[in-house]
């Protein structure tokens, strides 16, 4: 089966593991989500995750990270779809529950948070709202 949105089924696939409390959770390997998966290690909402190699594409498996028996994600959402680009520039780059949630920001530097595209003065793809 052809995925056509590739990030909303990553973000779709930690939405629904989280929910149901797995510790982990597969998802197919691409450069994009690896990155997506970096920001949300370095912002700690997941505890880690690793890349397996098996000869074609590859799967990251990634540990969820729970606080107790309470989610450390509450929510995470995708705001830019295949169908409709949402684009923001350095000085009106959205704040997620007003600054207690990250928005994942795909510029010409590369994928980050809203915070550091804030720093870098740079604006690009709004990928996904999580908090």
């Amino acid at each position: 089966m052809q995925i056509s949105d590739v990030i909303a089924d990553m973000l779709t696939r930690i939405r629904n593991a989280n929910n149901a409390k797995h510790e982990t959770v597969d998802v197919p390997a691409s450069n994009m989500k690896k990155a997506i998966a970096d920001i949300l290690l370095e912002e700690g909402y997941i505890k880690g995750y690793q890349v397996i190699e098996d000869g074609k594409q590859g799967i990251i498996k990634i540990t969820l990270k729970y606080i107790g028996k309470q989610k450390v994600i509450q929510g995470i959402r995708r705001v830019s779809k295949p169908g409709l680009r949402i684009y923001a520039g350095c000085d009106n780059m959205p704040s997620v529950m007003n600054g207690l949630g990250i928005a994942i920001v795909s510029t010409s530097k590369g994928v980050m948070t809203d915070k550091k595209a804030r720093e870098a003065k740079v604006g690009g793809e709004i990928l996904a709202f999580v908090w």
